[in-house]
C-alpha cells in the first residue's frame, strides 16, 4: 500500500485555501529531480515494460488493485498498430502520474489522436439513441475516415464546439422523473477519447473502495467489498446514505479547481469546460447549465469520481484515521455509499461532520433516504435481547442487504435479495411489451423473453437469492402463458406445450455468482479491508 499517511495529508486544507498536493513516496531529490517533467513523447517507454514485473495477486478489499490497469485494457481496437501506439503513449501517461502524484501535467492533447478517436468510436454503443445531432452510429460509421479527420482538425486547432445534450426522462423508483442527457455523437467520441487519457491519471489517484465508472471495479466488486468488509471487520451500525441529485448540484467551479490539481494543459481543461457549458435541449428550446453534469454523457462517471475522491473520498479517508475510534468501512459506487461503523458515536458524529462537508460544495444528504441503522453480526442478538425484533435492511446497487445466518453453519452472513419494488417494476415492463408482441411467433417471444431472463440472471444470480430468482421466472412464464392463452381461440394453451417452451427459451434460475469471500480470494490482503 503506497503513501498512506501522504494520501491523509492531501486533504487537509493549508492556510491558503488549497489543498496541498501529495508528496511522492520517493526519495525527496528523485521527486525534485522530476518536477517539471511533462507528458510528452519523451516519457513513452518501451513496449516490452508492458510486461516487466509482476504485482502480487491478492489486495486489500479498500486497497488500489496491485495490478495496475492499462487503460487499453477496455478498449475495442480497430488494428494492431492504433492499439500499439495510443499503449505506449497512455503507458507514459499512466507510469508518471503513479510515480510523480504530484505533478500536474501540461501536455496531454496530442494524445488525443485520429487512432485513438477511431477507437472511442468503435467502443460507442452502437445502439444508443441520438443525441441533438440526430446522428446515429450507422451513420456516422459510412464516411467515418473523413468525419474523424475534420474532427480530429477542429479539436487541435480549438475549433470543435460542444453540442447540447438532449434531455429526456425516465421514471424513478419513488414515482418521480429522472432527467437524462443524450450526447451528440462526436461528443461522445471526444469525451471517450479525453476520458481515456485522464483515466490514466486518476485511476493512480482514486482510493480502493471507490467503484463505478473505473475499468475493472463494476458493481458486483463493490457489492463483494461491502459484505467482505462488513462480515470481517466489527462493524454494528450502517449509515445508508444518499445524496439528493448529485449530478444536478456538482458545483462547476470545484470541479474545475479538483481537475486542475493534476491536469494545467489549458486545452484539456477547455474541452471539460465547453462540454460542462454546452446546455440540454428540451423541445426544442435550449437552456443554460451553470451546475451539474449531464447524467447520461460518457465523460459524466468519470467527472462524478473526481468530485468526490476530493470532496468524499480524501475526508472519509482522512476522518476514520485521525478522528474514527474504530472500525469504519467505506465502500462507494459513483454517488451511491454505504459507511460502516463499529461504534454508534463515530457513526453519528461522523453524519454529522459528512453533512457540513457536503454543504461547503454545494451538495445535500437526502434528509428522508439517508439512515443510520443497527446492522452487522450482532445484531440479531442485541436486538433479540432488547425485544426491538430483526435488524433493519438497506438497500444497495439493486439488492436488499438484511442479516441472516448460514443455514449449514450457523455463522452471521449478509442476504441479498433483488428489490422487490424492483422486479415488480421489471415484470410490469414486461408484461406491456408482451402485450405488444402478441402477435409475434412463439419462437420470436421466447428469444426476446429468454434475452431479458439471461440479462435479469446475470446480475441477481448470487447467492442467497435463488427464491427471488425463482419467482421472477415463475412470474415471467405466468405473463407469457397468459399472452399465449389470450390469442388463443380456446383460451387455453396445453400445459405440456407449455413446458417444453419454458425448457427451450427460458434460462433455469440458479446461482452464477460465487460467494463474496471466494471472488475477492485473489484480491484481498491478510486482515485489511
Amino acid at each position: 500500500m503506497r503513501g498512506n499517511l501522504n494520501r491523509e495529508n492531501r486533504e487537509i486544507r493549508s492556510a491558503t485555501g488549497k489543498y496541498p498536493v501529495r508528496a511522492a513516496n520517493r526519495p525527496a531529490g528523485k521527486a525534485a529531480m522530476n518536477a517539471d517533467r511533462k507528458s510528452d513523447e519523451s516519457i513513452v517507454l518501451p513496449t516490452q515494460a508492458n510486461n516487466a514485473g509482476t504485482e502480487p495477486a491478492a489486495e486489500s478489499v479498500e486497497e488500489r488493485d496491485s495490478a495496475k490497469m492499462s487503460t487499453s485494457q477496455h478498449d475495442r481496437p480497430r488494428t494492431s498498430s492504433r492499439t500499439k501506439r495510443r499503449s505506449r503513449g497512455l503507458l507514459g501517461v499512466r507510469e508518471t502520474a503513479r510515480d510523480c502524484p504530484a505533478l500536474k501535467f501540461e501536455n496531454l492533447l496530442h494524445h488525443i489522436n485520429v487512432p485513438l478517436l477511431h477507437e472511442a468510436f468503435d467502443d460507442l454503443k452502437k445502439s444508443a439513441a441520438a443525441g441533438i445531432d440526430e446522428v446515429t452510429w450507422q451513420q456516422y460509421e459510412q464516411d467515418r475516415e473523413a468525419s474523424i479527420e475534420a474532427l480530429h482538425g477542429r479539436i487541435h486547432r480549438g475549433a470543435y464546439r460542444a453540442k447540447p445534450s438532449k434531455r429526456i426522462y425516465i421514471p424513478k423508483a419513488d414515482g418521480r422523473q429522472r432527467p437524462i442527457g443524450i450526447t451528440a455523437l462526436e461528443d461522445k467520441i471526444v469525451q471517450k477519447a479525453t476520458g481515456w487519457v485522464m483515466q490514466c491519471i486518476y485511476e493512480q489517484d482514486f482510493l480502493g473502495f471507490s467503484y463505478g465508472g473505473r475499468p475493472g471495479r463494476g458493481a458486483h466488486d463493490a457489492l463483494d467489498a461491502l459484505c467482505v468488509g462488513v462480515s470481517s471487520k466489527k462493524v454494528n451500525w450502517i449509515l445508508d446514505a444518499d445524496v439528493k441529485g448529485f449530478f444536478d448540484n456538482v458545483d462547476h467551479q470545484w470541479l474545475m479547481k479538483f481537475i486542475e490539481h493534476r491536469i494545467s494543459d489549458k486545452r484539456i481543461l477547455r474541452l471539460i469546460g465547453k462540454w460542462l457549458r454546452a446546455g440540454v435541449s428540451e423541445d426544442g428550446e435550449w437552456s443554460k447549465t451553470t451546475v451539474g453534469t449531464p447524467q447520461g454523457a460518457v465523460i459524466s462517471p468519470l467527472l462524478a469520481n473526481i468530485y468526490l475522491h476530493y470532496v468524499l473520498d480524501l475526508w472519509i479517508d482522512h476522518w476514520r484515521r485521525q478522528r474514527g475510534r474504530k472500525d469504519v468501512v467505506v465502500v462507494r459506487y459513483v454517488d451511491d455509499f454505504v459507511i460502516g461503523f463499529e461504534s454508534k458515536a463515530d457513526a453519528e458524529m461522523c453524519l454529522e461532520a459528512l453533512r457540513e462537508r457536503f454543504g461547503k460544495f454545494g451538495l445535500e444528504l437526502h434528509p428522508e433516504k439517508t439512515r443510520l441503522l443497527e446492522f452487522g453480526r450482532y445484531a440479531i442478538e442485541r436486538r433479540s435481547e432488547r425485544g426491538d425484533g430483526r435488524p433493519d435492511t438497506f438497500d444497495f446497487l439493486g439488492f436488499t442487504h438484511r442479516c441472516d445466518t448460514s443455514p449449514k453453519t450457523g455463522w452471521f452472513m449478509i442476504r441479498r435479495e433483488t428489490i422487490a419494488s424492483r422486479m415488480a417494476r421489471t415484470l410490469s415492463a414486461i408484461k406491456a411489451e408482451l402485450r405488444r408482441r402478441r402477435h409475434q411467433s412463439v419462437g420470436q417471444q421466447g428469444r426476446w423473453l429468454g434475452s431479458v431472463v439471461r440479462g435479469w440472471l446475470a446480475y441477481y444470480a448470487v447467492p442467497g437469492n435463488v427464491s427471488r430468482l425463482r419467482r421472477f421466472r415463475d412470474e415471467v412464464s405466468r405473463l407469457w402463458l397468459r399472452t399465449l392463452c389470450r390469442r388463443s381461440q380456446r383460451h387455453r394453451w396445453p400445459w405440456p406445450r407449455m413446458k417444453r417452451l419454458l425448457l427451450t427459451y427460458l434460462p433455469h434460475a440458479k446461482v452464477r455468482h460465487p460467494y463474496p469471500d471466494q471472488r475477492f480470494r485473489a484480491r484481498i490482503k491478510a486482515g485489511a479491508v
